[in-house]
């Protein structure tokens, strides 16, 4: 039990210092902890692949993760690099929808996890604190399509 008090704090620490969740009031961080995971990934390794069912979200904590999308040749062409503090995955999460792209470890990474259950029992359990959290996604993903759109413009 000690070490799971540990990860949990570890975890809140984590949630508390990514700067997604500043609406959070302090004692929601501990709550919303369990419901993440910590995962490490090898440099390499493939975290999802594009039209992979979305069943977690991961919020990167160290490293460095590739986005990659399949173009009408069949090749993987790069499309993004993410860094400390980006989500990613979360739309798959949210809308139930097919994975849009495949991510790869381009570094060792560290990353949160939030799975889609973790989430639908969160909503169940802890309503007010899966509703913040879903708003502060539905807001980050909601500025990545309007800063994309504005390059289309551009």
């Amino acid at each position: 039990m000690p070490d799971e008090l540990h990860l949990n704090a570890e975890i809140r620490d984590m949630l508390m210092d990514c700067g997604l969740f500043d609406s959070l009031q302090p004692g929601d961080f501990a709550t919303a902890a369990g419901y993440f995971s910590l995962a490490s990934i090898e440099q390499g390794q493939t975290i999802f692949h594009e039209g992979d069912a979305g069943t977690f979200m991961c919020i990167l904590q160290h490293g460095v993760v590739s986005v990659r999308k399949t173009d009408s040749h069949g090749a993987q062409v790069e499309i993004a690099n993410l860094r400390k503090g980006r989500t990613f995955g979360e739309m798959a999460v949210l809308d139930g929808e097919r994975r849009s792209a495949t991510c790869v470890a381009a570094t060792p990474c560290q990353l949160l996890t939030l799975g889609k259950d973790s989430l639908d029992k969160m909503l169940n359990e802890a309503p007010r604190i899966g509703a913040r959290i879903i708003r502060v996604l539905a807001v980050t993903l909601s500025k990545r399509l309007r800063m994309h759109d504005g390059q289309r413009l551009a």
